[in-house]
């Protein structure tokens, strides 16, 4: 085993179900509503472990602590926490409207930035995203319709469809929308404010709580109705910042994907089909792997395949 598997975090939602089960063949804990499951994160609270191969057992942490070169690349401090975290989303009920700060604010609020990117790995029908504001929405607009209640007709709602993507940078008013499952790369970051929750209540059954002068310092009031990314081509760049970056590849039965060694490391994640690595692991759909900057890769497509590419994260 040269690449690195993690026995996913799975994590109960309000908004989240059993999807996870039905959709990826996970076998899920207990019977509550599972909204995401954290499948590569190296936070104080929250910590990948290795699922195979000699290191099964070993923390995230302690592969970075101890083998942090080979794993990122020569100058990487190991105390320095791995900059990505991958989810899965099961998004059954809306998410709340919701905003990350930006690098310039969060300090103050005692919060981290947070920049992510969500790939519709499948949409129902009424699957969609609402993203920024529509077109022409002032600030004082917004604030009014926040304390009487009536935000969402001020909010830009889109459908999504299985393939599309959103880049989804801080400051970036958001929500998901019933329906969708979504592949999540992001900044190594849990910091979230919520502005407007559709008066839900929580798994305990009471309001959760919102950040409402947390979100107004942060939302970029200038965002209005950004459109979805969609697919194009069998090889797409569908991110590209100063934190990561993320390519689509399409392969079919037989098309392959390498990777050189000491280039830098890599995060895979097959949203559709199965890959066969070139000493025999199997990558069936759902699998997110972290591929070592010491080691190279071949992996071969074994039935029509879509995978992401994480890349531009080392040190």
């Amino acid at each position: 085993m040269r690449m690195y598997l993690f026995k996913p975090l799975y994590q109960e939602r309000v908004w989240g179900g059993r999807g996870l089960h039905d959709k990826l063949g996970r076998e899920l804990p207990g019977s509550a509503p599972i909204g995401e499951s954290w499948e590569i994160v190296d936070r104080p609270e929250a910590q990948s472990v290795v699922a195979e191969g000699p290191m099964a057992g070993k923390t995230l942490r302690q592969l970075l602590e101890t083998s942090a070169s080979t794993v990122m690349g020569p100058g990487y401090a190991p105390s320095t926490p791995f900059p990505i975290l991958v989810k899965w989303l099961d998004c059954q009920d809306r998410l709340s409207l919701q905003v990350h700060p930006p690098a310039d604010i969060a300090p103050s609020l005692g919060g981290e930035p947070k920049t992510e990117n969500w790939y519709v790995a499948e949409a129902e029908p009424h699957g969609a995203m609402l993203i920024g504001l529509k077109n022409g929405v002032t600030r004082e607009q917004f604030e009014t319709a926040l304390r009487e209640n009536r935000l969402e007709p001020l909010v830009h709602r889109i459908p999504a469809k299985k393939g599309e993507s959103m880049f989804v940078r801080s400051g970036r008013l958001h929500a998901l929308d019933a329906g969708c499952l979504i592949l999540e790369i992001q900044q190594n970051s849990d910091t979230t404010y919520r502005v407007y929750d559709w008066g839900r209540v929580g798994l305990d059954g009471k309001p959760r709580q919102l950040h409402i002068e947390e979100s107004l310092k942060c939302i970029e009031f200038n965002d209005f109705e950004p459109d979805l990314l969609r697919p194009e081509g069998k090889t797409q760049r569908i991110a590209e910042s100063e934190l990561f970056n993320l390519t689509r590849h399409t392969l079919e039965p037989g098309e392959t994907l390498e990777f050189a060694a000491n280039e830098q490391p890599r995060l895979i994640g097959v949203v559709d089909g199965s890959l066969r690595e070139a000493d025999g692991t199997v990558l069936p759909r759902g699998t997110n792997a972290l591929l070592p900057y010491a080691e190279s890769f071949t992996f071969t497509a074994t039935t029509p395949s879509t995978v992401l590419v994480t890349d531009g994260f080392g040190g």
